[in-house]
Formats: C-alpha cells, structure tokens, sequence
C-alpha cells in the first residue's frame, strides 16, 4: 500500500515533466525544485491539475544561501519557497524556485494564481530585496519608508547601519548613524567544586 508522499513523489514527476528539477523527500516532507523561467505555468500546473490540485498558498518566503551551514553554497544565492496545501487530496509540498541573478533577484509574482502570495511577496522583497515582476503594489512592508538596505540578507550588519531616536530639542523622531560597537559575546560559566561529583 503506497503512502500519500509516495503517491505525491511519483505524481510531480509525471505531472510537471522537464518543470521539475528535483524532487527530495526528508522527514515525511516533499521538496520540489522548479526553474524560475517557467514559475508561472508550474505553480498553474499545481493549482490546476485534477492530481495535484494545490489550491492554498500557505505561505512564501525568500531565503538567502550566500552560506548555508557550514560551507559556501554553490549557484544561485536566493531562493522563493512556497508552502502549499491540496485540501482535496490532504497533502503538502514545499516548491523552491532559485532566483538566477544574484545582483539584482527578480522572479515573476503569483497573484495571478493564489492573491495570498500579495503580503507574502511584499515581506520578501522587503527583507530580502528580491523583486517579483508583475506585483501590483511592491513596497516595503515591516520595515521603514527611509530603511537602507535588505535586514535578512546575511551580509547585513546585525546592529544595523542607523539607529533611532527621539530628539527633545528637535521634537521628533531622528536617524543617526549607529553607535553600537560590534563585540564579541562570550557566556562566562562559574561552576562550584563540587560540580558533578554527586555530593
């Protein structure tokens, strides 16, 4: 008796055809592959076909893999994920498509197939900077109008590169360059004599 991810692994293939690229099962969940050229006619494929039928984005983000773990990651360095759920057929997959310019990251947008992708895009364009070609409305979402740079980018300062604050002789809300110096945080352990030894 095949399992629904068995079910699911031998249906992408057969379905989505040279769209596909991989394929990879860990942990009981599915991670399909796909190529940013042909995004939108994939994820309409998902969508669409009687054994798939993907009706529900659950979710979408970018992810940078300038550095992965512990080692360089090789080709392209971001990625859009899609989480999406079939409630006729009650299975999941995560669909990764690779942005294939690192300088400037533009991938097509999927409002015309689920309108949920709307706010999700617009998170990761503001956090990661990848463009998604044919969103209406692309703007910064959770960061300010005035924000410099792309916060979830690995490259970017954690403190930052301005900070704000109120300033009572101007009476508003001021930006300054930061004035956190970056330091290294070493946890000190102080242990009694006795530690460990049962008594």
């Amino acid at each position: 008796m095949t399992t629904r991810v068995e079910t699911l692994t031998a249906a992408l293939p057969a379905v989505l055809g040279e769209k596909l690229a991989s394929v990879t099962v860990t942990r009981g969940e599915i991670t399909a592959v796909i190529g940013a050229a042909d995004l939108a006619a994939t994820l309409r494929m998902l969508r669409d076909r009687p054994e798939l039928r993907f009706e529900m984005l659950i979710d979408l983000c970018g992810v940078d893999y300038s550095t992965y773990g512990d080692v360089a990651h090789e080709g392209p360095r971001f990625a859009v994920v899609y989480h999406l759920l079939s409630l006729a057929n009650n299975w999941r997959v995560r669909v990764r498509a690779f942005v294939p310019d690192d300088a400037f990251p533009v991938i097509g947008s999927a409002i015309d197939i689920w309108p949920a992708a709307n706010w999700f895009e617009r998170e990761a364009f503001d956090l990661y900077g990848i463009v998604f070609s044919g969103h209406p409305d692309l703007r910064r979402l959770l960061t300010d109008y005035g924000f410099i740079g792309y916060p979830f980018r690995k490259d970017f300062p954690l403190s930052g590169h301005v900070e704000v604050r109120y300033d009572p002789e101007q009476g508003r809300v001021i930006y300054q360059p930061v004035s956190i110096e970056p330091r290294e945080i070493t946890p000190r352990v102080i242990r009694e004599d006795s530690y460990a030894s049962g008594k």
